[in-house]
């Protein structure tokens, strides 16, 4: 209330004054890159000086001024030659059909991936009057509703009056949802708590949309009308859907993700809501409640989304001719790791080379049978230093260069005490191997505690070993006992695989009683 107070002062204050001043630096950079759409950014501005409206002023300054990377991305797939596939997710039963009918067109095609064919910058399309109505409803929205009286000016800047959630196409959202769920208001114990009002508005998500892993391989980001016809997605949707609902009604929600889980396989996004004494406290839309929601698996890092430019993002950082890594290439992202999990700083000593025009390195986790970037650290001479990371984890130090991952380093275990292992293979001293699984998920025992092996049985497994490269150390054909492999070199990273598996087995080290240890 202090800070609203403070604001409409500010509003009769200056309403009264002189408003002819300059414009931001940021604003005016998107206006010149707005071309023929500079008018409709320039109808905005002009639009709430007539109105002597300050807040409303202020935030178009703020949208129009964070514009720079933010639009709709149109993505196709695409083989090996560039020519075009045409691939449906809602072809395909369920998702092992649709990796199936992937594989298929993959004997015929050779590889095929998805490749962003159209981005359609928002300061080149968006229009006036979309975005004047989206500053007035959500403004109307943050005055009116009591859960979000407690909001600053900033925090409102981010949880509540974006337009957009991701790449998705723009839509009215917002007067969808204020009509859908008027009753919201009138359903709480404490109107105050912008909690309460998330879980009755995920309650409502949940009566009608659903997760599906289909949806992995949807080429672009659903907007509202996909949803609604849809009534189903990947966990980007979710949280896109649940920040459309809740942010019409100025719930302040957010999106947070890891670009790659540090122990299995995929990554993931969920949602988080600033509770009324400024907590953060996570849910996943459409799925699990504020307090009920719990990642599954191993955190390296984690990133928070954001509408405003982020000034020590990669991106901001890096010279026009440098590229980045995948998720690390957004200029709408910060570093939210400490909230979730313990931390430490890592220096590494980058031993492998270093190649020219390259002032960035990297680190890597191991997910879907390749090392991932994850972080970034500028390196001076041949050190990098690495914040905020997770611990309990398998590393590689790498370069990012033509869209490949190229090591710069030795692979280490960052230990939960925060000490750096590494892992040299030791060729002068060999161990023999007894494996029983490929990953730790479908490692049991029986009910007299002896361990069982896990295999297809009938199949080639094949044992690597990580020596600046995947290494191949033997294969053996799985039958009803343990795979043994003889002669291999200790203390190194391992990775045992199912001959023409998805690669999503994990990688293990071995301790001193020859257990995996799973990374």
């Amino acid at each position: 209330m202090k800070n609203l107070f403070l604001l409409f002062i500010l509003i009769i204050m200056l309403g009264c004054g002189n408003r002819d001043f300059e414009l931001p630096e940021d604003v005016k950079n998107i206006l010149e890159l707005s071309g023929e759409n500079r008018h409709e950014l320039e109808k905005v501005i002009q639009h709430f000086k007539d109105e002597g409206n300050v807040i409303k002023e202020e935030a178009a300054y703020f949208l129009i001024g964070n514009m720079k990377d933010h639009g709709y991305a149109v993505f196709k797939l695409v083989d090996s030659t560039g020519s075009e596939v045409d691939f449906n997710v809602l072809d395909y039963e369920n998702y092992e059909h649709l990796l199936d009918g992937w594989d298929e067109i993959e004997d015929h095609r050779g590889k095929i991936h998805f490749k962003r064919d159209t981005m359609i910058r928002d300061y080149n399309a968006i229009k006036a009057d979309y975005l004047i109505a989206n500053i007035d409803l959500a403004v109307d929205a943050w005055t009116e509703n009591p859960w979000a009286r407690h909001l600053s000016f900033d925090q409102f800047c981010e949880y509540v009056l974006p337009y957009r959630s991701s790449n998705e196409p723009i839509e009215e959202w917002r007067p969808y949802f204020i009509e859908e769920l008027a009753w919201v208001k009138d359903s709480l114990n404490d109107p105050s708590d912008p909690v309460e009002a998330a879980c009755f508005v995920n309650d409502y998500i949940k009566s009608w949309f659903r997760f599906d892993p289909r949806y992995y391989e949807h080429p672009t980001d659903q907007g509202l009308k996909e949803i609604l016809n849809n009534k189903m997605g990947r966990c980007e949707d979710m949280t896109n859907l649940a920040i459309y609902a809740m942010r019409a009604l100025a719930i302040p929600v957010m999106s947070d993700f890891t670009p790659y889980w540090a122990n299995t396989g995929n990554n993931h996004a969920w949602n988080a809501i600033l509770d009324k004494n400024d907590s953060i406290i996570i849910f996943m839309g459409g799925e699990a409640n504020p307090g009920k929601y719990n990642l599954g698996h191993k955190l390296a890092k984690v990133y928070r989304k954001s509408f405003a430019v982020q000034k020590q993002s990669l991106p901001e950082k890096m010279a026009n001719w440098e590229k980045a890594p995948p998720y690390l290439n957004k200029n709408s992202i910060y570093d939210v790791t400490p909230d979730y999990v313990e931390i430490t700083r890592v220096k590494i000593e980058l031993n492998k080379g270093l190649p020219d025009s390259t002032n960035f390195s990297y680190l890597c986790v191991f997910n879907s049978g390749k090392w991932k970037a994850i972080d970034y650290a500028r390196f001076y001479g041949t050190k990098a230093s690495f914040t905020k990371m997770g611990l309990g984890i398998a590393y590689l130090p790498a370069f990012y260069y033509d869209k490949e991952i190229i090591p710069t380093g030795d692979a280490f275990i960052l230990s939960d005490s925060g000490n750096v292992e590494y892992k040299i293979p030791n060729g002068d001293k060999r161990i023999d191997l007894k494996l029983y699984s490929t990953t730790k998920r479908i490692t049991k025992e029986t009910t007299d505690f002896i361990e069982e092996a896990s295999f297809n049985y009938g199949r080639e497994y094949i044992l690597y070993y990580w020596n600046d490269k995947w290494v191949e150390a033997g294969r053996e054909t799985a039958g009803d006992k343990p795979l043994v492999f003889k002669g291999i070199p200790s203390d190194a990273i391992y990775w045992l695989v199912e001959k023409d598996s998805r690669k999503e087995e994990r990688i293990f080290t071995v301790d001193d009683e020859g257990n995996q240890q799973w990374w």
